[in-house]
């Protein structure tokens, strides 16, 4: 505005100028009059060019003293009106704030007035940076979280994920784009165990990517280790020991960090064909290359041997190698003693004789002589069984087990006589198809009904659906996800959430065809699984498939009694038991008609019989 001084009058004229903002931040739109030449003076504010008379579209009005009537609480005048400063202030400003805006001050006389026009535009900037924290971590699979932000003027359309491996670049990084703005955490699935990562997250609008959240570096819980060990061989190296050594599983496959082994061996029993009761030996993980000897076996015996690594987390896979024999054994001694005492001091005979003698069983007699002579024997056997037969006789001389005579001229014999003896165990194996330790002690919650809400590149979207809570209410629920080919494995690929939450996002870290199914608990039981949904990720193709489980999930009603469910429990295991019975016997007598060694072992839910001497057993 330019204003020149006539006697008396001052004339001014309109002046503009144009204030650039950026969305959220205040807009100041300068006006002022000399107050201490006019005094106070009543001002307006509108949006729009300045009428003959008020102002257009009013936002503002002050009395010189105080501001008597705004259209917002955004609308503000900072300055100091006692100086003349009638400039406004508008709030967290909105690109819908964006325009013309005038200020009018109502000066005393004709065509007085002061004017001023403001052109304030007001850009839209990306949003905010979000904060990022991890709501819950497991084995293979991490939540993240975070709070809504200021959008910078433009709806939020999409977030970016960004993961990578702690020691890599962010070069090496998978990104996904979720465009859902209403996401506030989302689950990241199949992760490696005991793995550290670095995690990320942008939120993007029209206008552009917000700048990066902090950087989240979660390390995955250990598991158990999923590789056997290595490289295991037997070697014998006596009648009573042999010498076991192996390597640590492949180190993808550790899962963790391995604290120990545990080694189960067992004899074989060639004559009866089968093995008998397993034997423990637990030992720490020290080095790349383990060493151990089983010793206190028994000699020409043929022993299986299994080693499993193990975690804080648990065992894994065993490995195996072939059976192997300890060596034959040696010799053992018979020692025959004759011992003269004569009532003079006359030298002693001592005659010894070796012989090689081995029994399972043994016969001993004792016999004690008053005699004035005798011979002592002495051999001495391993033996497992014995009968014992004593008996006393008054003569001069006897040959017994043991003789003890009171004359000053004595002999003993002692020995044993080998006898047939035979001791059988029979272990059978049989198929395990499911263990549970788990009791029903109330109604659990009807199984929830899941649905899909989108599948959007590596990453799939969720919502289910819930009936009744059972004797108690729901205290969250459990995602259970497996490739399409794959078994069901809870304690390994399994996400929680909490009682209130209704859907969820996962993110695939690797695309594929997968199984989602979801089961619902309260403090008293967990329900039946939900429908099984088909769901394939990743850029081959967004196909998804809803599939319902073979078996209707069973619905729980509080009005039941709870032995309804005992019952279809009972039902359930006694169908496993009949089948599993029905392959065993199957089995065997296939087994009655093999000839050779026999190696038996238990893989995927079967009984199955090789004729080498590898031992195989999971």
């Amino acid at each position: 505005m330019i204003c020149w001084d006539f006697p008396h009058t001052p004339v001014c004229f309109v002046s503009a100028e144009t204030v650039t903002v950026t969305v959220g931040t205040d807009a100041i739109l300068k006006c002022s009059y000399d107050a201490n030449y006019y005094g106070r003076l009543s001002a307006c504010w509108g949006k729009g060019t300045i009428p003959n008379s008020g102002c257009a579209n009013e936002v503002l009005k002050t009395d010189g003293t105080s501001v008597i009537s705004r259209l917002s609480e955004r609308y503000l005048l900072m300055g100091n009106l006692g100086r003349g400063d009638v400039s406004l202030t508008i709030r967290h400003a909105e690109e819908q704030d964006s325009g013309v805006y005038g200020c009018r001050v109502e000066i005393p006389g004709w065509f007085n007035d002061q004017k001023r026009h403001v052109t304030l535009k007001v850009n839209a900037v990306p949003p905010n940076q979000l904060r990022i924290e991890a709501r819950e971590v497991k084995e293979r699979a991490v939540t993240i979280r975070w709070s809504p932000v200021f959008d910078g003027g433009r709806p939020i359309t999409a977030y970016r994920i960004d993961i990578k491996n702690k020691q890599t670049p962010w070069e090496t990084k998978k990104t996904t784009e979720l465009h859902d703005s209403s996401l506030t955490h989302v689950t990241l699935v199949d992760l490696s165990p005991s793995k550290t990562y670095n995690l990320r997250v942008f939120a993007i609008n029209s206008v552009g990517m917000s700048e990066t959240s902090n950087v989240l570096t979660i390390t995955t819980k250990e598991a158990a280790p999923e590789g056997p060990p290595l490289d295991m061989q037997l070697v014998a190296l006596s009648s009573s020991s042999i010498k076991v050594t192996w390597k640590p599983p492949k180190a993808e496959l550790r899962n963790g960090v391995l604290r120990g082994y545990n080694i189960n061996y067992r004899e074989y029993d060639a004559v009866a064909k089968q093995f008998k009761r397993w034997q423990y030996l637990n030992v720490a993980a020290t080095r790349e290359q383990e060493a151990v000897t089983l010793v206190n076996l028994k000699p020409s015996t043929m022993y299986g041997v299994l080693i499993q690594a193990k975690t804080i987390a648990g065992v894994g896979p065993a490995s195996n190698a072939p059976l192997c024999s300890t060596l034959d054994e040696i010799p053992k001694t018979t020692t025959t003693t004759t011992v003269t005492t004569l009532p003079s001091s006359t030298a002693a005979t001592m005659r010894i004789h070796f012989s090689s003698v081995y029994a399972t069983s043994a016969t001993s007699t004792t016999s004690t002589t008053p005699s004035t002579s005798a011979t002592s024997t002495t051999s001495t056997t391993p033996s497992t069984s014995a009968t014992s037969r004593t008996s006393t006789t008054p003569s001069t001389s006897a040959t017994s087990r043991t003789s003890t005579t009171p004359s000053s001229l004595s002999t003993s014999t002692t020995s044993t006589t080998p006898s047939p003896s035979t001791i059988s165990t029979t272990f059978y194996a049989a198929t395990v198809w499911e263990q549970s330790t788990a009791s029903i002690s109330g109604v659990p919650p009807d199984p929830p009904v899941i649905e899909l809400k989108k599948v959007d590149s590596n990453s799939f979207s969720l919502f289910w659906n819930i009936g009744s809570e059972g004797d108690s209410p729901i205290t969250g629920y459990f995602l259970e996800y497996k490739a399409v080919n794959a078994s069901w494995d809870y304690t390994k690929n399994a996400v929680d959430f909490g009682a209130h939450e209704t859907e969820a996002t996962i993110i695939e870290m690797n695309p594929s065809t997968y199984n989602v199914r979801m089961f619902a608990k309260n403090s008293q039981a967990t329900s039946a699984a939900s429908n099984v949904l088909t769901i394939t990720t990743g850029e081959a193709g967004h196909q998804t498939d809803i599939l319902i489980t073979s078996m209707m999930p069973y619905t729980a009603s509080p009005l039941k009694s709870p032995s309804h469910h005992l019952i279809g429990i009972f039902v359930a295991v006694g169908l496993l038991v009949v089948t599993g019975a029905i392959l065993t016997t199957w089995q065997l007598r296939r087994l009655k008609q093999k000839k050779g060694t026999l190696s038996i072992w238990l893989g995927n839910g079967e009984v199955r019989y090789t004729d080498c001497e590898s031992l195989h057993e999971l």
